[in-house]
């Protein structure tokens, strides 16, 4: 068992390198994938979005904290007179497994008063996630794997897309990756410019960040484990458990952050497929 769950990343390694090295063939010129993309935010509203925010109930939205202005998501705290570990998320409320999954976003304005220094120009998108109604109300963050978004401040260098852990662990290099965080090998993105930031997830197999077209960051079975989250139920944090499907969501952590577009292509049609995912793999990667 142990030698073919090797095999089967070692071949999804191959396939999603892909993204980063190769071009399409012309056997994948036969597969439309102009309907794949599907846009989770409509720029109006924000329909079949839940909010989770510490100390708060599901789906209040404290202070306006999660809205939708100029046909952009936003995230804003001038309703806070203090933060006060406040953490939120909002989830698109359907699951997911086999995806790519995209966001636009941009860091604006200042951070939320009482906001932890770490946190400044700091957000993140949620990948796999816990569903939304098994966190308690105290809940700091979703058990779940994150890709840290950061902005830089004009002059020294921050990576953008990193993995943050809660409750979570991965493999990398071949062994168990417990820290909390790893930096990427992105570019810094200074000021209020627009990012595009892809996730490549395949289960629980393998996991791509993807910023402006560059893989930054790779790692295997994402599954449950270590700490970094805070008052959760503990009968919903199985450690060592693999996650193979769960939420997306996108984070509140102090500083305020727009999204312009939240879109996903669903993989799931292509998973038992290698050569038909490895043929969609290409035409997205060729895609304009």
């Amino acid at each position: 068992m142990k030698t073919c769950l090797l095999r089967k990343y070692q071949v999804l390694i191959i396939l999603c390198t892909l993204l980063a090295s190769c071009t399409a063939s012309n056997k994948s010129e036969n597969i439309n994938i102009a309907d794949g993309w599907r846009s989770l935010f409509n720029g109006e509203d924000m329909n079949n979005w839940r909010i989770k925010i510490a100390k708060h109930e599901l789906d209040e939205n404290y202070a306006n904290t999660f809205r939708v202005e100029d046909g952009l998501l936003k995230v804003r705290y001038d309703g806070y007179e203090d933060f006060d570990r406040q953490y939120g998320h909002i989830f698109y409320d359907e699951s997911f497994s086999y995806y790519l999954y995209r966001v636009q976003y941009r860091f604006v304005g200042e951070q939320a008063p009482g906001g932890e220094g770490w946190a400044w120009r700091n957000s993140g998108v949620m990948l796999h996630g816990q569903n939304p109604e098994t966190m308690t109300r105290d809940q700091d963050f979703p058990i779940s794997i994150e890709g840290q978004l950061l902005g830089g401040d004009g002059e020294k260098p921050r990576t953008t897309s990193n993995l943050c852990t809660p409750g979570t662990n991965v493999v990398m290099d071949g062994e168990l990756f417990t820290p909390h965080c790893v930096s990427s090998n992105s570019k810094t993105y200074h000021g209020d410019q627009w990012v595009t930031a892809d996730f490549l997830v395949l289960g629980d197999s393998i996991i791509h960040h993807i910023i402006e077209g560059d893989t930054v960051l790779t790692y295997l079975q994402p599954q449950m484990g270590g700490g970094n989250v805070s008052n959760h139920n503990p009968d919903v944090k199985k450690d060592g458990q693999l996650i193979s499907t769960g939420y997306v969501s996108l984070q509140s952590e102090s500083h305020p952050i727009d999204f312009k577009s939240v879109e996903i292509f669903d993989l799931s049609p292509y998973k038992d497929d290698t050569e038909k995912l490895k043929e969609v793999l290409n035409l997205l990667k060729n895609q304009k």
